[in-house]
């Protein structure tokens, strides 16, 4: 295909995506049904632990390690609330771009719709509406939900759906902890006052899906991510194994999860946040709600005591989540002559 769309959103030629990719072996798909009949229990060495959620725990830290994602199906978040959430979703977007633009977020408050993203200083092919569960504000932080006039369900559908995804959220955080050999509930404290937003991400038809991303390639900043999709696809997971992209099918009614860089610094490498992209097509759109969860933002981040040790010494310096979270956020914002903040610029040497 010929340049057809701005230049500010053409990837360098060697991040752009491929006519073909595969979507062999995909990524792992985990049954989350164990914890719809037993509740995680508090520490990984309780004897009554059923073979069920011990299998469980076993392949969340297999999981972890190798793919840094997975899917996860019979997740207890009610359909009922992926179809509402959806469907407003579809209706916002498809508002003129002046109505739009009435609850656009600014410099001060990165909350509200937005279409001109950048990752890694390269213009998103995407428009996006981005709210959080505890509005806040801080010298350095604003974080104040915009919710548009129309359609006038959204609000309501978009809170109730959060309440299933923080759910979900804190049971996978869970699982992981005992992966790691931890009480379950050892990293629960990090999210009273949490910084986890959703977003509504609406990639349009693209007349040039050769050149540009929806969203460019990059590792999430926080703990995990639990993302909901449509039925047309366009995540692209790097493999760990052999470095090729493989694209993500989709599940009904399912989430993708990973785990973001603060999950990686808390295990000390253990765990890795992983690199990935949204590729967009020339034929349809495509719908995806992403729900960060992210810790307060009083949060220093270093590798857990309980998994360093003198062969294992910590492999970075803390730092401050809410910085982090702040720089990031401005960056995406507008391009920058610089790289955005990231998880090695704290690396020991």
């Amino acid at each position: 295909m010929g340049l057809q769309v701005d230049p500010a959103f053409v990837q360098a030629a060697e991040h752009r995506p491929k006519p073909t990719i595969s979507d062999a072996g995909s990524i792992p798909l985990i049954d989350l049904s164990p914890l719809l009949h037993h509740h995680i229990p508090s520490d990984p060495s309780d004897p009554a632990i059923t073979d069920e959620l011990s299998n469980l725990i076993t392949q969340i830290g297999e999981v972890c390690r190798d793919w840094g994602f997975f899917q996860v199906v019979n997740h207890g978040v009610e359909v009922e609330l992926l179809e509402r959430i959806q469907a407003a979703a579809r209706e916002f977007f498809a508002l003129p771009a002046e109505e739009k633009r009435r609850v656009q977020r600014g410099v001060l408050n990165p909350l509200g719709y937005y279409d001109t993203e950048h990752t890694k200083n390269v213009r998103d092919w995407k428009e996006v509406f981005d709210f959080v569960v505890n509005e806040s504000e801080t010298d350095s932080l604003l974080l104040k939900n915009q919710w548009p006039e129309y359609p006038p369900a959204m609000r309501e559908a978009c809170e109730e759906y959060v309440e299933g995804a923080e759910k979900l959220s804190y049971k996978l955080l869970e699982l992981i902890a005992m992966s790691l050999n931890l009480p379950a509930k050892i990293l629960n404290s990090f999210f009273e006052d949490s910084t986890s937003f959703t977003r509504l991400n609406h990639y349009n038809p693209c007349p040039s899906p050769d050149l540009v991303l929806g969203v460019g390639r990059h590792k999430d900043g926080g703990a995990l991510t639990v993302l909901f999709q449509d039925e047309v696809g366009g995540l692209d997971v790097k493999s760990k194994a052999n470095g090729e992209w493989v694209r993500v099918k989709p599940i009904r009614n399912s989430f993708i999860v990973n785990v973001g860089d603060i999950i990686q610094v808390w295990s000390n490498d253990k765990y890795e946040s992983v690199e990935h992209r949204v590729s967009v097509n020339s034929e349809k759109d495509r719908l995806s709600i992403p729900f960060f969860f992210n810790p307060a933002a009083s949060t220093n981040v270093k590798p857990l005591e309980e998994l360093v040790s003198e062969d294992n010494p910590p492999k970075y310096h803390e730092y401050n989540w809410g910085d982090f979270f702040k720089s990031r956020k401005d960056s995406n914002f507008q391009k920058l002559e610089k790289e955005n903040i990231q998880i090695y610029h704290f690396k020991r040497v």
